[in-house]
């Protein structure tokens, strides 16, 4: 049953609670394009009510537990692109402002003690580099306790008592997830967890049984997919239960090593190196992440496993500006696409090529949304380091890019020119930043995907630069489907459109490909070729 019906309509945040099972809270923009309001739908029955309007600012929204009421908004200030939580003591109650968190810092909110309402914790970047894990006044927004905090990144997940919502555990990621306990009963309970699993496997509880007795427990490695096992909590025994891929165990898979390297300005990036061969260099694909307010983690990467097997080494960079690392590291990339940013994936290059890992004369950029412009500002800024690129619905007017954003992204779009630059009023600015400015520069083929359906990096951005390339006799090809958006979600078109990329790499890095064969049911069209026929 579609819960969330109507043209156009986007599903946002959903909520659940164990206390009402058959209700959920959902966020859409069905009364407004930009705007999500709340509903209370009963998922047996599909009846779906108006529980909480969106008065025109609210960004996100947040249910006190054991009421199961709309207690918490985000809201963004569209002239200074502040954060503002908001809160109100019952759903009849009137929402007052609790903290301001000011553009450049981070922080929100996570849980509502169970106390009558007298406190939250929430995360915090005020005053200090990192978030921390703060206990707050729900009335003063005054910190009342610190309770965790990590100098080299921010909190990650925090977990609570169900029912009393004590303090159990809060987990970091720096390069690894991480934990720190505050309840040595659950301490032993995963330290148990990591002897009876896979050697240097990450754990981590998918869900629990009410009494919390019986827990499903999930193993991640990097070589290999994720091993689902039933735990009793009493017996401290452990049960198989299923594998996310089991076809994938009859194959033998590269680790992924996570390593620190040193960018030109000595800042510290956390990236991830899969291997095709230990003893020799190959040829290297640079894997970027979009986002760009994103990052990489750890872990089975079916991108990284496809290159290894293909012969090629993958680099995943958390370059600046990728999330987690604290609010300077996340704002030392603004007005920097193209410059540092694109600095920090040269420098990650360089440092492959110096340990022996990458052919220098190998090197593929690869990447979608914002890596797919970081593909092509990477052939046009730095020309002579890349063999060649592959751009999967990526931008390459910045104007053109947030003029076509969808009018959901509408309250972010402040906020974006201040991280990006206004490309609005300075058009030298957006020229520097624009790979389609430079096409001149090119001298690396490339390969281009596009959806013609992408509401948030219009096709007009991928024609743009790949006509601009043919006409001026530089190599491009340009794949189009029809019935994609942002990325490839059917089968068939992902399958033809991989075949496709690793053809292409074979053709200018020399790894292995297997032979092409049109997928049945890929939409795959090129207008490249379609406009030399017409012509």
């Amino acid at each position: 049953r579609d819960l969330t019906p109507g043209k156009n309509v986007k599903a946002s945040t959903v909520i659940t609670n164990k206390r009402f099972p058959d209700e959920l809270l959902v966020s859409t923009n069905e009364r407004n394009a930009a705007l999500f309001d709340v509903y209370r739908c009963n998922y047996k029955t599909g009846e779906k009510v108006l529980d909480t309007e969106n008065p025109g600012d609210v960004v996100g929204w947040g249910a006190e537990d054991d009421s199961f009421e709309i207690r918490e908004a985000l809201v963004r200030n569209q002239e200074d692109s502040s954060n503002i939580v908001r809160v109100r003591n019952s759903k009849d109650a009137e929402w007052r402002d609790l903290i301001t968190f000011p553009y450049g810092e981070e922080g929100n909110l996570v849980e509502f003690c169970a106390d009558n309402g007298k406190s939250c914790y929430m995360t915090s970047s005020l005053g200090r580099e990192t978030t921390a894990l703060l206990k707050v006044d729900l009335e003063t927004g005054e910190t009342i306790e610190e309770l965790y905090s990590n100098d080299k990144c921010n909190v990650g997940g925090v977990v609570l008592d169900d029912d009393t919502k004590e303090l159990k555990a809060v987990s970091y990621n720096y390069a690894r997830t991480e934990r720190v306990f505050f309840d040595e009963e659950l301490e032993r309970d995963y330290k148990t967890l990591e002897e009876l699993g896979p050697k240097g496997a990450e754990v981590g509880v998918a869900s629990k049984t009410r009494d919390e007795k019986r827990w499903v427990v999930a193993y991640s490695r990097s070589d290999g997919p994720t091993e689902y096992k039933l735990y009793d909590q009493e017996e401290k025994t452990i049960k198989d239960l299923f594998v996310s891929r089991p076809d994938l165990l009859d194959y033998k898979f590269s680790p992924m090593e996570d390593v620190v390297i040193k960018a030109r300005d000595g800042l510290e990036l956390v990236a991830y190196l899969t291997r095709a061969k230990k003893e020799e260099k190959t040829p290297l694909v640079l894997l970027v992440h979009g986002g760009p307010w994103a990052r990489d983690f750890w872990g089975f990467s079916a991108s990284a496993q496809w290159f290894a097997n293909r012969g090629y080494a993958t680099l995943q960079v958390n370059y600046r500006g990728s999330t987690g690392y604290g609010k300077t590291f996340l704002h030392k990339a603004d007005k920097e696409w193209g410059g540092t940013m694109q600095d920090d994936l040269t420098d990650a290059v360089k440092w492959a090529i110096d340990e022996g890992i990458a052919d220098p004369d190998n090197i593929c950029i690869y990447g979608g949304s914002y890596g797919g412009y970081a593909c092509l500002a990477g052939l046009t800024f730095t020309p002579d380091l890349y063999k060649c690129g592959v751009d999967i619905v990526g931008p390459s007017n910045v104007k053109t890019l947030l003029d076509s954003i969808p009018p959901y992204w509408g309250p972010l779009r402040n906020q974006m020119l201040l991280k990006i630059g206004d490309v609005d009023s300075d058009e030298a600015f957006n020229k520097k930043i624009s790979p389609l400015f430079h096409v001149d520069k090119i001298k690396a083929p490339l390969l281009i995907g596009q959806g013609a359906n992408d509401p948030r990096v219009k096709q007009a951005e991928a024609d743009q630069i790949a006509f601009s390339m043919k006409e001026k006799g530089i190599p491009v090809e340009y794949v189009l489907y029809p019935d994609e958006g942002h990325g490839f979600a059917r089968p068939a078109n992902r399958i033809d459109f991989n075949a496709r990329a690793e053809l292409f790499m074979k053709e200018h890095l020399g790894g292995r490909a297997e032979e092409f064969e049109r997928p049945e049911g890929t939409t795959s069209t090129f207008p490249l070729l379609e406009k030399t026929q017409d012509s």
